[in-house]
This record gives C-alpha cells, structure tokens and sequence, in this order.
C-alpha cells in the first residue's frame, strides 16, 4: 500500500509539471504546434477544461482555472504523501489540505489585486501616464476591484481617486491578512481532529 502511494504521488507531481509546462506555453502566445506540444496538450487540456468552466475562476480578465487545478492536484499529493508515509490519514487532515488549497488560490488573488493597486497608486502620485501600454494594463485590472470595494466602504459618496484607491489597498491588506492567519487556525484545528 505505501509502495503504491508512493508512486501514485510521483505520478501526481508529473503530472503536476506537465500542466506548469502547458500553461508556461500558453504564457509564450503561438508557438509552433509540434507532435511533443500536441501530445501534452492533448495529455493536460481535459484536466485543465474541466476547472475551465467554472466562471467563479475568471476574476478580471484572469482565468484562475489552471492555479485551481494545480491545486487540487497538490491536495492529492498531500494525501498519498501522507499515506505512503504513514499508512493512513485522517478526515482533518483531508480537510485541513482543502482549506489550504483554497487559501492559496485566494490568497493569489488577493496578493494579486493588492499588486496592482499599489502600481496604480505610484503611477498615480508620480503622474505616470495611464494611456502607455503597462499603464494602461493595470488600470484596467484595478478599476473593477477599485470600483467594487469603494461601492461597499463608501456607498453612493463620492471621494478622491486617492483616497479610493488607499481605501481598497487597506482593504486587501487586512483582508489578506486577516483570513490568513483565520486559516492558518481553521487548518491547525483541521489537522488535529481525531477522525
């Protein structure tokens, strides 16, 4: 059996590398179609649909579904690891590995979104012009978080563009670390449990 897990999460991890190589290629735009990229496609597109069509996955013009399925495959890692280790694991543990995979998509998102507005806040106290190309980027990016924050703290008042975007990156913050260290709880409290 701890033989078995043992090659089952080798197998995991492969396959774990073959989807970081899919989507490194995808980042590259067209690259010529070759039979070794048509078979990983063919290998990993199935997989990576799957979690494609979940629309909770797209935030922006961000298709989250590719970090999603890596991490349900890490999940699974985790549990043959702990298998192939110990010989059996518990339900907190099962539980307590979701969580995690969960915090980590959010928490990219979150780091993600706070990047961005903390850009846009520079080039906005340097007077970057917004109409270059990166500029333009990341103001695209930022106005519908911006937007959706300032509409929940503010309601209908209006405020200052600086003051709405120092708003929104005081928010993100607290929330990343906030629900940080609640997860990080929830997964200790997880783990422990007898099941």
């Amino acid at each position: 059996m701890r033989v078995l897990m043992n090659i089952l999460s080798g197998l995991t991890n492969l396959y774990m590398i073959l989807i970081f190589i899919r989507v490194m290629l995808t980042w590259f735009g067209r690259i010529a179609y070759s039979r070794p990229v048509d078979i990983l496609c063919r290998f990993t597109d199935p997989y990576l649909n799957w979690f494609r069509r979940f629309p909770i996955l797209r935030v922006v013009n961000l298709d989250l579904s590719p970090i999603a399925a890596l991490a349900v495959l890490s999940v699974v890692n985790s549990i043959f690891l702990t298998l192939g280790r110990y010989g059996s694991i518990t339900l907190g543990f099962i539980l307590g590995m979701i969580l995690s995979a969960i915090w980590s998509i959010l928490s990219f998102v979150l780091g993600f979104f706070l990047i961005i507005l903390v850009l846009r806040f520079i080039a906005y106290i340097t007077n970057r012009n917004v109409y270059r190309s990166f500029w333009r980027i990341i103001d695209t990016l930022s106005q519908p978080i911006l937007f959706r924050i300032n509409r929940i703290i503010f309601r209908n008042r209006i405020v200052r563009y600086h003051t709405g975007l120092l708003v929104s990156i005081t928010v993100l913050l607290a929330l990343w670390t906030g629900l940080g260290f609640l997860v990080r709880q929830g997964i200790n409290l997880l783990i422990r449990l007898p099941l």
